[in-house]
């Protein structure tokens, strides 16, 4: 067993360190998501989906 760990080793770390790193972007999107932040950062006015993306200004998007 401390073989196999020992060889192992980068990878292991490796791994940890990007679930790491995918857990806090997946923790940051839910967090700007509950707090109403939008990720597009687009023109809302050529944009398909802009009455399902921001509710409030469904007359802004109908212009």
């Amino acid at each position: 067993m401390t073989e196999w760990l020992s060889q192992n080793l980068g990878t292991i770390l490796i791994t940890i360190l990007l679930i790491l790193i995918v857990t806090g972007i997946v923790i940051k999107l839910i967090r700007d998501k509950k707090q109403g932040k939008s990720t597009c950062g687009g023109n809302c006015a050529h944009c398909n989906m802009c009455a399902g993306c921001h509710k409030q200004e469904r007359r802004e998007c109908m212009k």
